[in-house]
């Protein structure tokens, strides 16, 4: 059984991806991370494999040692750069280890996209140093999370936070127009998708999940229908979002301590304004979805029903 290696597994969207190649049960999938942890390694059910995201060099000697033919990364964006940039080096490096996902996870990667939001100028990195590697590679897009707006109602490792719509308050606050399709994926479907992906012979540079796509404004007439009940809603035009303000949801206030007021507006912000420009509308001419027929993933409908309990 070829083993791969999740970097960044041991929470968030790489737990979710170690739980979906897990329930495939077609490869060994192991966990890299900065330390050992045992009990850790028990309860998501996959050993945990050290590794010096400082040194390329020892990075691969880990791989070949362990057999790691895949790597894929789900290092979090607020992780230095380097620590991405030097597994690609260690990854290459390696003799064993031929393929691997960049920690991209979203939406395209362009200047364009980079001048709202900066930290999608690390990634654009991420991917030209893929380019330099004989590595075969693939970057993984899927639009926005949809688990921000289920939890805790809907099984996440991903923390609550309210972009623009608040179900648990029925209140949004929608940038601009509200009429741009917007890509939502669940992550315990990226992670079926991508335990999937995993048996192609042969990776495109780019794989597309569509977990659901809606309007913001469509978004918000379906949570309605299924409460029964008129939500609270505000516009925010492009030209505050522009300011680097947001209407604040009624669940903001609670980030602030470890999330600053002034920080969450002006990602929000950027946010916004790549929604309504298009950015998360992704429009791919072949999807994994359409290989991979018998995976369903959760729709906007479905989340909102379990938030409601409907």
């Amino acid at each position: 059984m070829s083993i791969v290696g999740v970097a960044g597994g041991t929470g968030k969207l790489g737990r979710a991806i170690v739980d979906g190649i897990n329930a495939a049960g077609k490869f060994e999938v192991v966990v890299l991370a900065r330390q050992a942890d045992d009990a850790k390694s028990r309860e998501i059910g996959a050993r945990i494999v050290v590794v010096d995201y400082s040194n390329p060099e020892a990075i691969a000697s880990v791989l070949e040692q362990n057999s790691i033919g895949t790597v894929i990364s789900a290092l979090s964006s607020q992780s230095p750069a380097e620590q991405e940039l030097n597994l690609i080096k260690g990854a290459d490096k390696s003799p064993v280890t031929k393929r691997y996902i960049p920690s991209i996870w979203g939406i395209q990667c362009t200047q364009e996209a980079a001048s709202y939001f900066p930290p999608t100028a690390a990634k654009l990195d991420f991917l030209q140093a893929m380019e330099a590697t004989s590595l075969e590679w693939t970057a993984v897009l899927n639009g926005y999370f949809l688990d921000y707006y289920g939890a805790p109602a809907v099984k996440t490792y991903l923390p609550p936070l309210a972009l623009f719509i608040d179900l648990q308050s029925k209140f949004a606050a929608i940038p601009a127009s509200g009429d741009v399709p917007v890509v939502f994926t669940h992550t315990f479907d990226i992670g079926k998708f991508v335990a999937a992906l995993l048996t192609k012979d042969k990776w495109e540079k780019e794989s597309y999940i569509i977990g659901d796509k809606v309007t913001l404004n469509e978004f918000v007439r379906i949570a309605e229908s299924v409460t029964g009940t008129k939500f609270t809603v505000k516009h925010d035009p492009i030209e505050k979002l522009q300011t680097g303000q947001i209407t604040e949801l009624p669940s903001h206030p609670s980030f602030y301590p470890f999330f600053p007021k002034e920080i969450l507006q002006g990602m929000f912000s950027a946010l916004g304004i790549m929604f309504e420009k298009g950015f998360f509308n992704l429009t791919p001419s072949h999807t994994l979805n359409e290989e991979f027929h018998d995976i369903k993933p959760l729709t906007v409908a479905e989340l909102i029903s379990k938030v409601y309990g409907a």
